[in-house]
């Protein structure tokens, strides 16, 4: 008997839009399904994979790349793989990362062989509700919502109504065909990206002429052994920041010793979080402090990350 289609959902959006907290949000909610979470992070080191929480048939990282263009067969052989498990996933669910053009991952997904096991049922695209208006001019980020069937508007508890129905506005004259809607904290009802019954045969899509790639963006990476001062981490990230695209790291602070903290900076806002509660060794095999700059090419170099942070590790 031949086995039914996997559905899949594909989740884009701009750096720090909130994808991994609705891919989350989704996961947690996942109503006993099966659903393997692929996790593409532009640096060498996959932060989202580390903060993927609840993903019900594990969680494959494609890391030190983007999907729509260098990792594009890494992308095809994992979904070969995921159909292969026993037992098959119900669902998969590829989050990409904030740099990649879904037009060109919607192309490879269209091929008939994967189409025929593991159709695109769904294009899932988060956008920053409290972003400046400006951010909606990003020609990235329009790309990334005239692929949508939905666009999920996250933060918006940090925004006004009238921010809302800009963003909502500018979302209907781009993407008047899509699906909108708001999400605070990741919320995203898992009926509206999910089908009941992934029989069904797939939407037609036409994800245009392929384009030619223009590197935009530069990923750089610092790690450390030791906790970190967060008095001296403040004052580095804020001289690093108007150079800044996106930042996230996992680090221990020498202030809370055994309790690492969540960094992440986007559109110019920087938040601090623990990861976990009562404490507990590091990751095995991570740097006890590892952070993740975006910026755009020739913007920020690696010799001034190390200047900036080197100071910030606790002495031994």
């Amino acid at each position: 008997m031949a086995e039914s289609p996997v559905p899949v959902l594909l989740v884009t959006g701009f750096l720090g839009a909130g994808k991994t907290t609705v891919v989350n949000h989704i996961l947690a909610h996942a109503e006993g399904r099966r659903i393997a979470a692929v996790v593409n992070d532009f640096g060498a080191i996959n932060i989202d994979a580390e903060l993927i929480s609840g993903a019900t048939d594990g969680v494959v990282s494609l890391a030190n790349g983007c999907i729509c263009c260098t990792l594009e067969g890494d992308l095809l052989r994992t979904l070969a793989s995921l159909l292969r498990r026993k037992p098959r996933p119900e669902a998969i669910l590829i989050e990409t990362s904030g740099v990649a053009d879904p037009a060109d991952i919607v192309r490879n997904l269209m091929d008939p062989v994967i189409l025929r096991e593991a159709p695109l049922e769904t294009v899932l695209c988060v956008v920053d509700a409290a972003a400046p208006p400006r951010a909606m001019e990003d020609p990235l980020l329009r790309a990334q919502l005239r692929m949508a069937d939905v666009v999920a508007l996250s933060k918006t508890d940090l925004t006004d109504a009238a921010g809302r129905a800009r963003v909502h506005a500018a979302v209907a004259a781009l993407r008047p065909a899509a699906t909108v809607v708001e999400a605070p904290q990741g919320q995203v009802p898992l009926a509206l990206v999910l089908p009941e019954d992934p029989s069904r045969p797939p939407t037609p899509r036409d994800p245009g002429r392929r384009r030619p790639h223009a590197d935009r963006f530069e990923t750089l990476s610092w790690t450390a052994e030791a906790p970190l001062s967060l008095p001296r981490l403040q004052a580095a990230i804020g001289r690093l920041a108007p150079r800044l695209a996106r930042a996230k790291g996992v680090f221990e602070a020498v202030e809370q010793p055994g309790h690492p903290f969540l960094f992440q900076l986007t559109g110019g806002r920087a938040t601090l979080v623990p990861m976990r509660q009562g404490g507990g060794p590091p990751a095995t095999g991570l740097p006890r402090a590892r952070i993740v700059f975006i910026a755009e090419i020739g913007r920020l170099s690696s010799a001034e990350i190390g200047a900036a942070l080197d100071g910030c590790v606790a002495a031994p």
